[in-house]
This record gives structure tokens, sequence and C-alpha cells, in this order.
């Protein structure tokens, strides 16, 4: 495998496919334009890592591509002629980059777009796939990729930008949260570390009655919220000051942007 940009994203990629068993170091190639700024991976966990994507490229058979959407272009404009059909698979995590964009410069190739988040690195990512018609030949294998590396689904590619929103950004939004109750915390007596740790906590705990009870969240907030309780005094504060509906605006105002940028 080689993973064009070793940035937050792509070497978390590739962090997560060792962990998961599924690969070897020695068989991933990280590249970046600036070697110093990646040779910790080579150092610390043993990959691959080049300058050269077109060298990266020739001694792979699943190309992943994870720069920003500013040099994407120009990227990708670099690497097409390294790629074929018969010999490549592409996975782009590129947001804003359609299929089609791909298609375009890279011609009638295998692509398929992938919108994973950063706790891909320890196999918790929620990422959505999207494949072109060739694509689809490989979607088990692809779909086996992501699933070591978290949960995954097969979307539309028009539903890209909301997934961009909720499944990747959205893992800031939750760290966001879960930063305001430690801060919280705090305030009410904890030390830091104590106040985080217990937050974090809150935060799994509540996250798998929701997937392994496969619920929803209002009845087990019910469970919790008694008459002239603590719990439903501190949430209406909260909703009387707008968390819900901030959140909201909040998820909304990003899948614009995407919408814009797109456009």
């Amino acid at each position: 495998m080689a993973i064009l940009g070793g940035g937050n994203l792509g070497s978390s990629i590739a962090k997560g496919l060792v962990k998961s068993g599924l690969m070897m170091p020695d068989q991933i190639t990280i590249t970046n334009l600036e070697l110093e700024l990646i040779q910790h991976l080579k150092d610390e966990d043993g990959f691959n890592i080049t300058t050269d994507n077109n060298s990266a490229i020739s001694g792979a058979d699943i190309v992943i591509i994870a720069v920003k959407p500013t040099v994407a272009r120009g990227l990708l404009n670099q690497v097409k002629d390294a790629l074929t059909s018969g010999n490549h698979v592409v996975i782009s995590v590129i947001s804003g980059i359609k299929i089609f964009d791909l298609e375009e410069i890279l011609g009638d190739m295998p692509v398929i777009r992938a919108m994973p988040n950063t706790a891909i690195a320890i196999q918790e990512s929620m990422t959505a796939l999207s494949f072109n018609e060739k694509g689809l030949a490989y979607k088990e294998e692809v779909v086996n990729i992501f699933d070591q590396l978290g949960s995954t689904m097969v979307i539309p590619e028009a539903q890209m930008p909301a997934a961009t929103v909720l499944a990747s950004c959205g893992i800031a939004f939750a760290l966001r949260f879960l930063r305001a109750a430690s801060q919280g915390g705090i305030e009410i007596g904890f030390s830091s570390k104590v106040s985080l740790d217990v937050a974090a906590q809150i935060m799994k705990g509540a996250s798998k009655l929701i997937i392994e009870n496969e619920s929803h969240p209002e009845p087990e907030i019910d469970k919790v919220t008694t008459p002239l309780g603590v719990t439903i005094k501190s949430l209406n504060k909260m909703e009387h000051e707008g968390f819900s509906s901030s959140l909201i605006q909040g998820v909304v105002a990003g899948y614009n942007k995407i919408l814009e940028t797109e456009s």
C-alpha cells in the first residue's frame, strides 16, 4: 500500500492497519514532500517513507491519496501516469474532490472515495465509502480494510458531504463536548486529570449504550431523569442556553460549507 500524504489522517490510517494486524509496517509506504516531517513514522513505527510519490505507487496495489484539497489536483496530475487500471486501486480521502473529478484526471481507474476520521488510528473510525463502477469490483476488499479500522458504511456519493460533516468533522464536535464537560468538572471540584477521565468514560459508556443496545438516546436519557431531579435540571438549563440547537446549526453550517466548496 502507498499512502500519498503522511499528515494526521494518512499516518492514522497506516497505524490503524498495522494495529489491526491486517498489514505489517514494511508493507506500507508513506510519502511527504518534506521527509523530516514523517521521519518518525520510519524510526518509531517501521513504515517505508519517501518524497517520491511515483516510486511509492510502483510498489503498491492500493494507493490511498490523503493530501489536503488545496494540493490535490496538482498531486493527481503528477502521479496519473504512474497509475494503471490493471495494477492499482485508488482510494481518495480528500474532502470535496468528487469521483468525477478523480476520473477526469486519472482516467479509467477503479476509484473509491473514503471519508474516515482520525480515530482510525485506534480502529474506532466511522468511515463512509463510495465507489465508481470499476471500483465496485473491489468493494468487498475495501470494505474489509476499513472494517478493521472501525465501522464502515457504503453510501451514494451524493451523501458524502453529509458523511464528511457528521462522521469526519463530528469527532471534533464530540471532543469539544468532552472538553467542555471536563472544564465543568474542574469548576465543581475535580482536578483537571480526574475531570477529563470521568468525562471521557461517560462518553465511552453513552456511545456503547446506543451501539450495543441498538437504542436511541431519549429512552436512555429518560432512565436518569427523575422528577425534580438533578439531571433534568441540568439538561433543561443546557437546552435553554441552546445546547442542541447550536450543535445542529454547527452540523448544518459545515454541510453548507462543503456544498459551497463543491459547487
